[in-house]
């Protein structure tokens, strides 16, 4: 059992395998947003990725030597880490969507979190509606952000889903140009997460497995018209009305992409 550094909760969830196959050392990680609990796995939803792409198996060792050891943390490669790089990593994406939308290239950032509470990461957003980024949050819990207001907030939108399972997921996607990126996490948008935890988030960097993470992570709670909750520009929620259309339930397409896969 290891503790992790002093002051710090560690909320990153990773596992680190290494076999010996053919005379060679091989390693795999597992990443994850949610918890390792068989409980928690029966109420929450949430995503995984097991790789063995070198440069994450690389990062997620140099974490665990961080957590074990005595040693500075390291620069890592393709892994966001909390304290340490993962704030001026989310902010510096935000800004490229800003930089894109006034350079006239495609530019949206859809976000799925718990809590959305860091103010530079809101005043960021904000900044971005105004160059005429589009902005969906899906913030499952508190959100200090404004959507829809004249001048400030007018191209975000904040949605809250509230249905039979806990919705768990933290997943970042930048439209980067056409470029697109998509990102999991252990980490909400919030100051504890950011500066007083240690938290991963990390690239889902096969592009098949990436627009299946928008397919069925993100798309069916943006058009959820049943359990889906809107925040209105004074910060209270309406419940989304379906109308004439087909009935949508983002936690029931997801259910059946699973019970297809």
């Amino acid at each position: 059992m290891v503790y992790g550094v002093v002051g710090h909760k560690t909320h990153a969830k990773m596992v680190l395998v290494v076999r010996r196959e053919e005379g060679r050392l091989a390693r795999y990680v597992h990443l994850g947003t949610g918890n390792y609990h068989p409980r928690t796995a029966r109420l929450y939803t949430d995503f995984d990725l097991l790789t063995a792409d070198e440069n994450v198996c690389m990062d997620v060792n140099e974490v665990f030597q961080q957590l074990t050891g005595l040693g500075k943390s390291s620069k890592l490669r393709r892994v966001w880490q909390a304290p340490f790089t993962l704030h001026g990593k989310v902010l510096e994406a935000i800004e490229g969507e800003t930089r894109h939308a006034k350079a006239g290239r495609p530019a949206r950032i859809t976000a799925k979190m718990n809590a959305l509470l860091e103010p530079q990461v809101i005043e960021a957003l904000y900044r971005a509606s105004q160059a005429g980024v589009k902005v969906d949050l899906l913030v499952r819990g508190v959100c200090a952000l404004r959507p829809g207001v004249p001048k400030l907030s007018e191209n975000i939108r904040v949605r809250s889903i509230v249905g039979r399972f806990l919705e768990h997921t933290r997943i970042f996607h930048f439209a980067n140009g056409g470029e697109e990126r998509v990102f999991l996490s252990s980490a909400d948008w919030m100051d504890r997460n950011f500066f007083r935890r240690i938290e991963l988030c990390f690239p889902v960097a096969d592009a098949k497995l990436a627009r299946r993470v928008v397919r069925e992570g993100l798309k069916p709670y943006l058009d959820d018209n049943t359990q889906a909750w809107e925040m209105r520009p004074d910060g209270t929620y309406e419940r989304r009305k379906r109308g004439r259309g087909k009935k949508r339930s983002a936690q029931a397409e997801l259910l059946a992409a699973l019970a297809g896969s």
